[in-house]
């Protein structure tokens, strides 16, 4: 395809989609976090309050604590329980001393159940013990850039050194949540460790509309934790409180209020050209946009510009580029996308 020689400029408005009947309410009715956080899987902030302020964690640390375990073990590793596992405070799925358990069992017992205990065996197997585990988990989060938090066990029992923030907690969900093996443990409705059987303690699983796991966590200091994360119609968001008494209803809250503002949507899904083509066997052929996904405030207006020839010279192959769109909100420009030739054309004879 030759190169072009004028240029054609078109404007486009995408209108606004509709706001639901939620999205009407003028403001996000109080919750009872004393920090909270909404954001979508992009890291973008739909909702804060206090985000930043580091706090007790209580065992939403183990989700710290299965993504390091899962970069460094697989499923099936076997793991001896040793005396000094099992002697710890808190939550547990009493582990008998001398059982050989695999890691994936050891990792439901401390996604579902809360297992102080598991989450001891899983740091002596990955890493001799919580030292050099925390070593690990200090290493992950400045990698994922968590700026807030300090981990010195993989539990979350009280300590000193020990602590978190609302935001830092949503980039390590969205990051859990793009582990695979991961995801598919949040989702287990019942898991048997040994003799014992447990239940999920996430109750949003069955409260929430769409919720694709969690972790609770509680101690007195710290009180009452929860990380979660939402998919609906495509878009997927992440939710924490901490401190919050009313969690399981602030987290249904916060994600009607989300879903019912922000969307994820394909902003060139409608956008369809032609082209004449010179010296073709067509005359015109048509033309497409790259598919972009947006995460947008549905009320939100974009103004689409694409810029592509008045003309092409034949021949052309169905993929050439075809040109770009740009896509603009209030002046500014947010993306672009490429234009294609969903067919071509050889020259006439």
């Amino acid at each position: 395809m030759q190169k072009k020689i004028v240029s054609l400029l078109l404007v486009l408005t995408l209108g606004a989609l509709l706001p639901t009947p939620q999205a009407q309410a003028e403001e996000l009715p109080p919750i009872w976090a004393h920090a909270a956080i909404v954001l979508n899987s992009g890291g973008e902030i739909v909702f804060e309050k206090d985000a930043d302020v580091r706090s007790l964690i209580a065992s939403t640390t183990k989700l710290m604590t299965a993504l390091v375990t899962l970069e460094h073990a697989s499923l099936t590793e076997e793991v001896e329980i040793l005396p000094e596992y099992t002697a710890v405070e808190g939550s547990s799925v009493y582990l008998p001393v001398g059982a050989r358990v695999t890691v994936r069992q050891l990792l439901e017992g401390l996604l579902l159940a809360s297992g102080n205990d598991a989450a001891l065996a899983l740091a002596g197997h990955v890493a001799g013990g919580e030292e050099g585990f925390a070593a690990l988990m200090n290493e992950k989060a400045a990698e994922l850039g968590l700026t807030g938090s300090h981990f010195a066990n993989p539990h979350g029992l009280d300590a000193a050194e020990h602590y978190g923030t609302a935001r830092d907690l949503g980039r390590l969900m969205i990051a859990c949540m793009e582990k695979r093996e991961l995801v598919e443990l949040l989702q287990e409705r019942t898991a048997t460790v040994g003799e014992q059987r447990f239940l999920n303690h996430n109750k949003l699983l069955t409260l929430c509309p769409g919720c694709l796991g969690g972790k609770t966590g509680y101690t007195e200091a710290a009180g009452r934790c929860l990380v979660s994360c939402c998919e609906r119609d495509g878009t997927r968001l992440v939710c924490v409180t901490l401190d919050d008494p009313n969690d399981w209803v602030d987290h249904q809250l916060l994600y009607n209020w989300a879903f019912a503002r922000y969307s994820t949507r394909n902003v060139t899904e409608t956008l369809a050209f032609s082209i004449p083509v010179v010296g073709g066997e067509r005359e015109e052929l048509p033309v497409r946009a790259c598919e972009l996904r947006l995460f947008l405030p549905r009320a939100e207006e974009l103004t689409l510009v694409a810029h592509m020839p008045r003309f092409v010279f034949a021949p052309v192959e169905a993929g050439d580029p075809a040109g770009t769109v740009s896509v603009f909100r209030g002046g500014e420009k947010i993306d672009e996308t490429e234009l294609y030739f969903v067919r071509g054309t050889p020259a006439a004879d």
